[in-house]
């Protein structure tokens, strides 16, 4: 009788959840475009106020208020940017234009100069007042002091006009061209009294960090104000002219504390182009030139750079700076008709041709560190040609900088990749010393914030280092056989990554490193062994990150508790966690369960944390609590509606790889799920996933993948396995691990074996299409910007960086581990194009012409075999786009084709026009050619 009655329950149960999910709706594009996200969450310093932005991928965002009990205190539409003030009693953002009304105007092809601009909002949180400030251009906000704001405007057409006819007729009588003059009127407002001073012309402008002074450079109006730079006391009200002159002022800097600014300035009058000199100011006097292009120590042939940019010392006693090569003069003798259009490529040359051109604009631009020295008027070059990266220790003030370089390997890095290799120097900032400490490592160094060690993980051995700079020598402070801070389960043939570095803590104490689960506390000249200060992540199978919460800190303070996301491996529930450094011990557990948890955001003087909870079926909606998390309050309800669509559900699988290893992975059910019915199954992978069972993935028009949410919606279950490779078999791993998997869940009996598709883009997108090579079993297969032909590709530009892709085949993704030379049959074996004629699905593919990753003739082979072969092939290519469609119309059009092909394969509906006849290509403008073309019977 009890059975009897518990499968009553049961069924009436499952009845009630396929009723409801049968009331709701299922997902379309349109409804997709309107979904909403979460963006911009600021909390403010005193943890009283939060401000949040919900956004839709298509239409108006409102900004909202809550303070921290959760209550609403105001929104607005279109609001973004959003910053509290220092005080805590303003919230300063801006409105922009509404979707539709810019819609409406670009239908009626409004100019761009006639299109409405953003609006400044300062809305005082107490008293509910919000002032507003049209036509903004741009504004300021002090982060560490309060009281003001510097905003620009651009003045209504009717006023400028009325305003420029004036100054016409003032001009004329005065000879000067105001025409010349730049930039909009400087207001800096004060927050409380509402009280404004105004400055014409001002180019540029910029806060003290600490205190209240104003820098601002400006072409002026020749009465009431120079052209010049001008720095302002705003406490007591004493505008002080650094400098006036006409000319170009660059790399304005200020003093955290206002007391001294810094410059580059070059005088319009001086026949040199690139004349800059560095000049230095107080905030009571003058500023005067300290460095020119004639100072002793610069290079010959060498100036000081107008993109190099300015850093004080923390002791104030040196400045930073750039210098740069001069540049040769072109020749005005030759017109551009007699100077050949010719890119010369040199087979020895460092950085291959096709980089150096995409690089070309950022190394015109290239400036190289050198330091002044204010008291002994020394000025020291740092930064050579030869050894051009420069990392100044200790804020400055330490007597050595770091300087690297990898100029001596960059051609081996051509078919290396990463990690390139690396000499690393100790530089004397005083008297330009330079003494090599490390060469030729595979590492990237850095200094300790206390300035006493240099420090690399390096990729050959798996270890830390450090080198003592005072003491002049290295340690090896971890080791693989006592404590692996290597990737344990890396499978590319390229030495494996750390899996992290927390930090340092105070004075260079120590260094926390991270493991796969714990973090260890490591002595820099390993007279001690490294501590778990984490005691148990291993043991518990959970990894532990530390989550910082002020960026600015340099090192971690030890009777400060450390703040903890934890992963657990297995399930992959989620927590939060304290774990103080004073004595050892577990992490004291704060929250956590079956559930994605953010890393949270917390006000910068007070325990305020607001953070999101999420599961692949609850949006990760705001919620704020203190620093125990037992009480959290819900502040956000991005996506109300959610709950009138038919919604999926996410579970973890696991089977056995055809060589024996155990796989896992996730499997997305449809809304009301009945084990019983059979359903359609789209295969959608990219190496491994299912630590992300509990990720929400908002429904979206992705780029170059399915939406979950859509498909589930739509009736379709969704399986994303995880690929273990092996060096040299890529596509086989795949196979290996994927087709059992599959199979896994058709034994279960509700995977309708007939109408199984699947979708990769890029790496998943090759997969896919070595998968049809290999198989009969999908019966539709879309692969966005894939490799087919991996001989081609071996040689091919990534045209996006410059860089030649055989390091990809040797070393990393592609996993191939040999030259085309040494390994052949590999590069064959694993091209789906040398057995393309064994191919029996449909393939949608997705290949745009301005590809930047993968070069786009890949997509064109891969078309043109299937289409000699007869077989049946669709191409996209979204013309002027990357790797992946960017525009907004483009990814929705991606995804509704994508979804038209899915449903004529998988779900047997009609086929829309575009494949069942083509759109020829005078017909693009005029058909998209979406309407389903039903089939007589």
């Amino acid at each position: 009788m009890k059975k009897t009655l518990s499968f009553l329950v049961i069924t009436l149960v499952i009845l009630v959840n396929i009723n409801g999910q049968n009331s709701k709706r299922t997902l379309n594009h349109d409804d997709i475009a309107s979904w909403n996200n979460i963006k911009e969450t600021a909390v403010s310093r005193d943890g009283k106020w939060i401000v949040y932005k919900v956004e839709p991928w298509q239409g108006d965002s409102y900004l909202h208020l809550y303070n921290s009990k959760g209550e609403s205190i105001q929104s607005f539409k279109c609001g973004t940017d959003a910053t509290v003030s220092f005080d805590s009693e303003f919230l300063v953002f801006k409105t922009t234009p509404e979707f539709d009304v810019v819609r409406e105007l670009k239908l009626k092809k409004t100019k761009k100069d006639d299109m409405p601009m953003d609006i400044l909002n300062i809305y005082s949180i107490r008293s509910g007042e919000n002032i507003k400030i049209e036509r903004i251009t741009g504004s300021s906000l002090p982060d560490k002091w309060g009281g003001w704001i510097a905003y620009q405007y651009e003045p209504a057409k009717e006023d400028k006009k009325s305003k420029e006819d004036a100054e016409e007729e003032e001009d004329s009588k005065k000879g000067k061209n105001e025409s010349e003059k730049t930039g909009y009127t400087l207001n800096l407002r004060n927050l409380k009294s509402d009280s404004i001073i105004t400055w014409p012309f001002v180019t540029r402008y910029g806060f003290a960090d600490e205190a209240p002074f104003l820098i601002f450079t400006s072409t002026g109006d020749d009465e009431d104000l120079l052209a010049g730079i001008y720095l302002y006391d705003i406490a007591n009200s004493e505008l002080n002219p650094l400098l006036t002159g006409e000319g170009e002022y660059k790399q304005t800097l200020l003093a955290k504390d206002g007391s001294m600014a810094a410059f580059l300035f070059n005088r319009e009058e001086k026949p040199a182009i690139d004349d800059y000199s560095l000049y230095l100011g107080s905030s009571s006097g003058k500023a005067s030139v300290v460095v020119t292009n004639s100072t002793d120590g610069i290079p010959e042939n060498w100036r000081v750079s107008e993109n190099g940019k300015l850093t004080f010392s923390r002791d104030m006693k040196k400045i930073f700076l750039g210098t740069a090569p001069v540049m040769p003069e072109k020749d005005t003798m030759r017109i551009d008709d007699e100077y050949p259009d010719v890119h010369i490529w040199h087979g020895t040359e460092g950085k291959l041709h096709t980089a150096q051109i995409v690089d070309k604009s950022k190394d015109l631009k290239k400036s190289f560190t050198a330091v002044y020295h204010f008291d002994s008027d020394n000025f020291i070059q740092l930064g050579t040609s030869e050894i051009p990266d420069v990392t100044i220790i200790d804020e400055g003030n330490s007597n050595w900088a770091l300087a690297g370089s990898n100029v001596p390997y960059q051609l081996q890095t051509m078919w290396e990749g990463y990690p390139v290799h690396y000499d690393a120097y100790l530089v004397n900032i005083s008297s330009g010393e330079r003494k090599l400490i490390k060469k030729d490592a595979r590492a990237r160094f850095d200094a300790s914030p206390a300035g006493k060690y240099i420090y690399w993980y390096n990729y050959m051995d798996s270890s830390f280092y450090t080198y003592d700079i005072f003491g002049s020598k290295e340690y090896r402070i971890t080791n693989p056989a006592t404590l692996q801070v290597a990737n344990e389960l890396n499978d590319m043939p390229n030495p494996p990554s750390p899996y992290g570095f927390t930090g340092w803590l105070e004075n260079d104490e120590a260094l926390l490193i991270n493991d796969r689960y714990d973090i260890w506390e490591v002595d820099p000249v390993a007279a001690k062994a490294p501590v778990n200060i984490t005691v148990n992540g291993r043991q518990n199978r959970i990894t532990y990150k530390m989550v910082s919460f002020d960026w600015e800190k340099r090192s971690i303070s030890r009777p400060e508790p450390l703040f903890l996301l934890g992963i657990n491996e297995v399930t992959r529930e989620s927590f939060y966690y304290f774990l103080g450094l004073k004595k050892t011990g577990k992490p004291e557990f704060l929250l956590g369960g079956d559930f994605s948890l953010s890393r949270p955001v917390k006000a910068k003087d007070a325990d305020t944390y607001v953070y999101t909870k999420s599961t692949f079926e609850v949006f990760p909606d705001l919620l704020v609590t203190d620093n125990r998390f037992r009480k959290s309050i819900k502040i956000s309800d991005a996506n109300p509606q959610q709950k009138d669509y038919k919604w999926g559900s996410a579970e973890l699988v696991s089977w056995t790889s055809l060589d024996g290893r155990t796989v896992e992975g996730l499997l997305y059910k449809p809304a009301g799920f009945d084990p019983s019915v059979k359903y359609p199954m789209i295969v959608n992978f990219y190496e491994k996933s299912s630590q992300g069972l509990y990720g929400h993935r908002t429904p979206q028009l992705h780029r170059s993948t399915i939406d979950y949410h859509y498909y589930t919606s739509n009736g379709y279950l969704i399986f994303n396995p995880d690929i273990y490779y092996k060096d040299g078999y890529p596509g086989e791993s795949a196979y290996n691990c994927i087709m059992p998997g599959i199979t896994s869940l058709v034994e279960k009996g509700f995977v309708d074996v007939d109408h199984i598709g699947a979708q990769g883009h890029s790496w998943g997108g090759y997969q896919v299409a070595y998968m049809a090579t290999r198989t009969s079993l999908f019966a539709a297969i879309e692969s966005g910007a894939p490799v087919v032909n991996m001989f081609s590709a071996y040689g091919g530009i990534r045209w996006g960086s410059g860089l030649n892709r055989s390091f990809q085949y040797e070393h990393t993704q592609s996993r191939i581990g040999a030259t085309i030379w040494e390994s052949p049959l590999r590069y064959i074996e694993n091209s789906p194009l040398f057995t393309m004629d064994k191919v029996t699905t449909p393939i949608l593919i997705m290949h745009n012409d301005k590809d930047g990753h993968v070069p786009w003739y890949q997509g064109i082979e891969y078309f043109i075999a299937l289409r000699r072969l007869q077989k049946p092939v669709w191409m996209l290519n979204y013309t002027g786009e990357p790797h992946w469609p960017q525009k907004f119309k483009n990814k929705k059009d991606f995804q509704i084709r994508m979804a038209q092909f899915f449903a004529h394969f998988l779900k047997e509906e009609p086929m829309p026009k575009w494949m069942k006849e083509g759109i020829p290509a005078i017909m693009k403008d005029h058909d998209l050619g979406y309407e389903l073309i039903e089939v007589k019977k």
